[in-house]
């Protein structure tokens, strides 16, 4: 096997591995939308996609209150929370069909045709979570730059802002196609591996003895 398709396997590895992480990270944290105002200018507001919260710079003031009922959100935050923890599933699902489908683990020994499907089904699936990832995040995105812009609401109307979560949204999408382009490459590069088999050698039968007549005898 060549080295370079191995570095490929791994690294998309590591890199679907970090992606998860910085998926189910953005999913948990509050910080979707921050909203900081001239009023309080003390406290910082955050809705996220499981509740909002009230963090004080100063004090230990801080409160987290989660939604009452899915039926009451918002349609973006309920679209977000949804595709995330269908990324995130489906994440769990790639990590556990690519390791197999690495040829430095010892599964499927000597079916190269098995461990390139199982890579490949993996590269999919995290192409296909960055997406997942990257669809929420920018759209929630593009409705607060739209809201922040609107010129027909009044100076005083509240203004939110992108939070953490959004960035680290955006890092897990991108992470995810690079992690997704690494497997799908590593299985193209790979060429099919025939295997030696103990005992294909063809069958050598004794050499023909050579023909005597019996007139030699005599």
């Amino acid at each position: 096997m060549d080295s370079n398709v191995s570095a490929l396997e791994l690294l998309g590895l590591f890199v679907s591995i970090v992606a998860w992480l910085c998926t189910l990270s953005s999913t948990l944290m509050p910080s979707w939308l921050n909203l900081n105002t001239d009023l309080l200018p003390i406290e910082n507001f955050y809705v996220g996609l499981w509740g909002t919260c009230v963090i004080q710079d100063m004090g230990d003031g801080n409160e987290c209150r989660l939604y009452d009922s899915m039926l009451d959100l918002p349609l973006d935050i309920m679209l977000a929370r949804i595709l995330m923890c269908v990324a995130v599933a489906l994440g769990v699902l790639g990590l556990l069909l690519t390791i197999p489908g690495l040829h430095q683990v010892k599964c499927f020994h000597g079916q190269s045709g098995a461990k390139r499907g199982l890579r490949m089904a993996g590269g999919v699936l995290c192409l296909l979570d960055g997406l997942l990832v990257l669809i929420p995040v920018s759209y929630i995105a593009h409705l607060t730059l739209i809201r922040f812009f609107d010129e027909t609401l009044p100076d005083i109307y509240e203004r939110w802002e992108f939070g953490e979560a959004l960035f680290c949204g955006w890092a897990a999408g991108f992470l995810y196609l690079v992690a997704g382009t690494l497997l799908l490459v590593s299985c193209v590069h790979l060429k099919d591996e025939q295997p030696d088999l103990p005992g294909a050698r063809p069958m050598m039968g004794p050499p023909p003895r050579p023909f005597t007549s019996r007139s030699q005898y005599i």
